[in-house]
């Protein structure tokens, strides 16, 4: 009896388990998500003058063409 009662409460610790792992898989992406948007927002100008700066390369070596970015 104490056998199957120690099973039970085996069972029961995983499946109580299975429930946690959820809520710490939303907090990682939230994390994550956290951490994209500081870099962004950290970096954001920094990169759009990159763009614009290739940009400008692009349209210089294209002006015959016409082509924009």
């Amino acid at each position: 009896m104490l056998k199957l009662f120690t099973m039970a409460q085996v069972r029961l610790a995983i499946v109580k388990d299975r429930g946690a792992t959820a809520a710490e898989y939303g907090l990682i992406i939230a994390l994550v998500a956290a951490v994209i948007f500081a870099v962004v927002v950290t970096l954001g100008s920094e990169i759009s003058a990159m763009f614009d700066e290739t940009c400008d390369k692009i349209a210089s070596k294209t002006a015959k063409s016409g082509n924009s970015c």
